[in-house]
């Protein structure tokens, strides 16, 4: 077999009598890049596919955000009366299903985002999400048809698990793969505020309908309006998507209007989207993938999932004011998450994720301790301790997961890693943490289980490579500008020797 250096394959008295041959089977194999290899982004492209990418992360953040703010309403409605702690596991037992079947989704949509396209894939997704969701809002109670109430609420959640499969795999990528190298950061970091626009907007639904209706009229029908109001958000969401062109990285793999010279040798040119090719090729990017996710997730639906219910259930506080603190909480951490970004794209992902990370391991029991005491500049001071860390998360890993898979397995392998990652430990977060404080008998199992996930992130954040301001693997290089591209390409000729 020969190998990939000539110098290696030749004998070095052989490359010091032939400098120039050797030199131009060294050019041959890394050429240089020209102009046409480099793609110069449209501005305004670029921001209708974060605003298309976010409005469908938001929706999709909605949905989870209603189902867990409602958790206990939800319980009373659609499970057997009884113990009220039996009743809020069965809510968060059917809020778990749904991740269930994320990784089938992933496994499913992932794949077919890398044949297809991510446009199309996405599109799916959305209408997907938005029927899981309104049905939801229609099913009948336990008290109207008996056991076919949670049977019901448990497959549309199935639909709303699988469609999300495809959903935060598909939407990074679309974003990673139109931003410029030097802001995908700062773009990227819009798909978390999508996030948390998502989550904004159910606890700001939830609440305001909890501080105007009893709870009777809640159980009785005050809980379907969060629901109900997916079914336009889709219709929006959708409408926008279909609006948008393929990114530019997967035209060049479909052979379309981004075309390379030999220059992008490198640069992938067939969509394979092959699932055991995900497995067998990319396996330990796969598992570092997951340990970044879990770490990220586990903090994530603690902190804007769980925390509400953990405020009045364990605490025995208000839902209201729980809901509002976090409300306020999460607000300034969207005016912030932006800036977040533009830090990660200036000094690198890895420092802003460790950051996080290292917050969370750090900060995670002085937070809690804090917010059990009760008052609300306590509480207020503990929740803001752990959105400053998680926000260092939300607002970089949306630009560094899908840096770490090369363009024509990109959609599916961060689909399967990141739906894995998500169904053994993001959706299981709040049934594992209201089990653990019954089994254990303290209320601060969540700090200590969030030390956990932190302390697994610290260990993947120091094990991957740094991939801001770089080209995404199996892509050309992307500018903002003609002339920024012109300079790139100078850079990699010499000036000429008279």
């Amino acid at each position: 077999m020969a190998a990939s250096d000539p110098h290696q394959a030749a004998d070095p008295e052989a490359v010091k009598r032939h400098p120039t041959l050797f030199r131009a089977i060294r050019q041959r194999k890394n050429p240089k890049l020209r102009r046409t290899d480099i793609t110069v982004t449209d501005d305004r492209a670029v921001k209708r596919a974060v605003k298309a990418a976010s409005l469908g992360n938001a929706m999709e953040w909605f949905d989870f955000g209603i189902y867990s703010y409602l958790a206990v309403t939800l319980g009373h409605v659609f499970f057997p009366s009884g113990n009220d702690t039996t009743q809020l596991l069965s809510s968060f037992a059917t809020f778990a299903v749904a991740f269930l079947v994320r990784p089938l989704g992933g496994m499913f949509f992932g794949p077919m985002g890398d044949k297809i396209g991510r446009k199309k894939v996405l599109a799916l997704t959305m209408i997907m999400m938005a029927v899981g969701t309104f049905a939801i809002g229609v099913i009948p109670s336990h008290a109207a048809i008996g056991l076919w109430a949670p049977a019901l609420l448990i497959f549309f959640r199935l639909v709303q698990g699988f469609s999300t499969g495809g959903e935060y795999g598909g939407a990074s990528t679309f974003i990673a793969e139109y931003a410029p190298d030097k802001r995908r950061g700062y773009f990227g970091s819009f798909l978390e505020f999508g996030t948390l626009a998502g989550y904004v907007g159910a606890a700001g639904l939830v609440t305001a309908l909890t501080a105007i209706l009893d709870t009777g009229q809640m159980e009785a029908w005050g809980w379907r309006v969060p629901f109900l109001v997916a079914g336009p958000l889709g219709l929006v969401g959708l409408y926008l998507r279909l609006r948008l062109d393929e990114t530019p990285a997967f035209q060049k793999l479909e052979g379309g209007t981004a075309h390379a010279t030999e220059a992008a040798d490198g640069i992938e040119t067939t969509a394979k989207g092959d699932l055991a090719k995900i497995f067998r090729q990319y396996w330990p990017t796969l598992i570092l993938c997951i340990c970044l996710v879990g770490a990220y997730n586990i903090t994530d639906y603690m902190l804007l999932s769980y925390m509400p219910t953990y405020l009045s259930d364990e605490l025995g506080y208000s839902e209201t004011h729980g809901l509002l603190i976090l409300l306020a909480v999460m607000v300034f951490l969207m005016l912030i998450i932006s800036q977040v970004g533009k830090l990660s794209d200036r000094f690198g992902r890895k420092p802003l994720l460790m950051t996080g990370m290292l917050g969370f391991l750090v900060f995670s029991l002085p937070a809690f301790l804090l917010i059990r005491q009760g008052s609300i500049p306590a509480i207020t001071t503990g929740m803001l301790m752990l959105g400053l860390s998680l926000v260092c998360m939300l607002g970089t890993m949306s630009a560094a997961l899908p840096a770490l898979f090369p363009t024509h397995v990109r959609y599916g392998s961060l689909s399967v890693g990141y739906n894995l990652s998500a169904s053994l430990f993001g959706g299981t977060t709040p049934l594992v943490i209201t089990a653990l404080i019954s089994w254990s008998g303290t209320n601060l199992m969540p700090a200590y289980y969030a030390m956990a996930a932190a302390l697994v992130g610290v260990i993947a954040v120091a094990c991957m490579k740094e991939t801001a301001q770089k080209p995404l693997a199996g892509s050309p290089p992307s500018v903002e500008t003609e002339e920024e591209a012109a300079e790139l390409a100078a850079a990699q000729t010499p000036d000429p020797k008279f």
